[in-house]
């Protein structure tokens, strides 16, 4: 007992250590101050209480043309204490604030899961609770995100990994030393949080960046040694993307200078993909400086490869009509509807009737992708922009 006691004193110790603060951090904890005291002022001054949040819909988005990138607007959305439907939101706002403030001034993170738990009790005396579920937390977090204009992952808050890395790149991970190019048939697996105060540039010898839409081809990639053979680095986001993968993409372009291929399915999901590598997603365009790269590059699948690789029938996938529509749609995206090249690709895949996926090449062999396919179209040049 008398042990117990004595780790519990010394875990209270820890917890009462003064935290060293970055300067974003103290820039985070001070957008969270400012949000509070003018609720507060507002209130004193026999007011109703409010947040204005910005308006996180395709209403309030649009292309920057000069930029390419998707911004923003200035649509705003009062949510106010006193109006019955917003009341448990605004309270929700004000919890989800106070709980990352916390976060990070006990220099700790958690998942956005962690933070539900961490916040989640009734609300006294009655039973009803502060969430019901995640799915009633998340948009609260986003709203957050926007209303202090800080990433989540700047309010210490991170999401599962998933996406892996290897090539020739050492990185510094929380002050670990970590040599990509060695790191076995598992790659490096990328994490949630990639900022600068986390991960460090050491040295790149790689001249590009490969991403490829799926693990599994990542792995065949990784297993031929691709990245030693063409000196570049490969990584993958497990189907879309997710925003540590995407961060980490925009960190190496800009601050490493190293062009970024795509090699993503012939079909509108891997379209879409490219689409939200490159200029950002709808739903995240609060982020897309942070997060896009115009200048990324897609190399494949095209829509001739069948004919011009020689693929058997038996790897063709019919379209179906949700494909047909959601293929209709990105065509009229901004970005999109101005690049003939890209109508012209899309145009011909509905015409196939069919799409293909990356693995589709193995029909050939199994390493044709890896030393013949994406060779050739490096040599080539010829990629859509």
């Amino acid at each position: 007992m008398a042990k117990l006691k004595s780790e519990k004193n010394s875990a209270s110790e820890e917890e009462k250590r003064p935290v060293s603060l970055s300067k974003q951090d103290k820039r985070t904890i001070n957008q969270i101050d400012s949000m509070a005291e003018e609720v507060c002022k507002v209130a004193q001054r026999h007011k109703e209480p409010l947040v204005a949040i910005p308006t996180r819909s395709l209403s309030n988005i649009r292309f920057n043309q000069s930029r390419r990138i998707l911004e923003m607007g200035n649509k705003r959305t009062n949510r106010e204490l006193f109006n019955v439907g917003q009341a448990k939101s605004f309270m929700q706002t004000m919890l989800v604030a106070s709980g990352t403030k916390q976060l990070i001034e006990m220099g700790k993170t958690t998942s956005i899961r962690g933070l539900y738990y961490m916040l989640k009790h009734d609300i006294k005396p009655t039973k009803e609770p502060t969430f019901h579920d995640q799915g009633e937390c998340d948009p609260i977090i986003e709203d957050c995100e926007v209303l202090l204009d800080s990433l989540r992952e700047e309010l210490h808050l991170f999401a599962d990994k998933r996406g892996d890395m290897v090539g020739n790149l050492i990185i510094e991970d929380n002050g670990d030393e970590i040599d990509c190019s060695r790191m076995g048939s598992g790659g490096y697996a990328i994490p949630s949080i990639v900022e600068p105060n986390v991960i460090k540039f050491k040295k790149c010898t790689a001249k590009f960046v490969l991403h490829v839409e799926k693990n599994t081809v990542w792995q065949r990639f990784n297993e031929d040694k691709f990245w030693k053979k063409h000196n570049c680095i490969l990584t993958h986001g497990a189907g879309q993307p997710t925003r540590g993968v995407r961060r980490l993409l925009n960190r190496i372009h800009h601050e490493l200078k190293l062009p970024i291929f795509c090699l993503l399915d012939n079909d509108p999901w891997g379209y879409y993909i490219y689409s939200v590598i490159k200029q950002g997603s709808i739903n995240l365009a609060y982020e897309s400086q942070r997060m896009a790269i115009p200048d990324a590059c897609f190399v494949g699948v095209r829509s001739h490869d069948f004919e011009r690789c020689g693929l058997s029938e038996s790897v063709k996938i019919s379209l179906n009509d949700t494909d047909r529509k959601r293929a209709k749609q990105i065509m009229e995206y901004p970005w999109f509807a101005r690049k003939k090249d890209w109508q012209k690709e899309i145009e011909l895949m509905l015409k196939n009737g069919f799409k293909l996926e990356v693995e589709a090449l193995i029909s050939r062999n199994i390493s044709y992708m890896t030393e013949e396919y994406v060779p050739m179209l490096l040599k080539e040049g010829k990629f859509l922009d």
